[in-house]
């Protein structure tokens, strides 16, 4: 990465470091949402933060470095959301409920952060390998799914074989395809999945074919199930 060197800034206005590097990465995220990876110009976010592009690659180093940023940023949110979830006091069927509805609402209100992650995935993930930030993000929803499962299995609600990551998988591609298909399941279905007149049956939905699925064999043979739970 070449090395650029700070320049003059204009007169009359002193910018807070954090703040200008964070605007950017607001304006970044809607450019490349909006535009792809390869469709988005960085003299079109500096023109938006009115900035420059040599500020820009003084903060972050060229477009490449910018887009790395706004996907470790975007994770970083999704993270803090996940840190934030209190869910220790509740039974293990409201816990993992609780837990659902969370990334529910999240997809839901980030939806830039839905475009990202589909960019990054037409690029082969090379920005997420790349990231040492992102490599040392560690999921905190995967350690309280485990928490959850642990306590459904000791109390006789949840079956055995359930894998953390796989159950994180199925909740995410729900709340996933709900915000990023909408526009296509839309026009071929004639049903908007984003319409707030569904959100709160999908919402429940979502929870409902978590919990059936953790507790099938459960009611089969007898043993305490989600109707027991309360």
């Amino acid at each position: 990465m070449t090395s650029v060197d700070e320049p003059a800034r204009p007169e009359g206005r002193v910018r807070d470091a954090a703040r200008t590097k964070a605007e950017i990465l607001d304006v970044a995220t809607q450019e490349f949402a909006r535009a792809g990876y390869d469709g988005a110009r960085v003299d079109e976010i500096a023109a938006r933060t009115r900035t420059t592009k040599r500020m820009i690659y003084y903060y972050f180093g060229g477009k490449e470095q910018l887009f790395t940023a706004a996907l470790e940023r975007a994770y970083e949110v999704i993270r803090q959301a996940e840190q934030q979830l209190d869910v220790e006091h509740l039974e293990p069927v409201a816990a993992i409920r609780r837990l659902a509805e969370v990334t529910f609402d999240h997809h839901e209100a980030h939806p830039d952060f839905i475009r990202l992650v589909s960019i990054e995935n037409m690029h082969g993930a090379v920005h997420i390998a790349g990231s040492e930030k992102l490599g040392r993000i560690a999921s905190p929803a995967l350690e309280v799914i485990r928490r959850i499962l642990a306590a459904g299995r000791e109390s006789g609600l949840f079956k055995a074989d359930v894998d953390a990551v796989d159950l994180h998988a199925v909740i995410s591609s729900f709340c996933f395809f709900r915000v990023a298909n909408r526009h296509t399941f839309g026009t071929l279905f004639g049903r908007d999945l984003v319409d707030p007149v569904r959100r709160e049956r999908l919402r429940a939905m979502l929870g409902d074919m978590v919990i059936a699925y953790l507790t099938a064999d459960r009611a089969e043979t007898g043993a305490p199930g989600y109707g027991e739970a309360g």
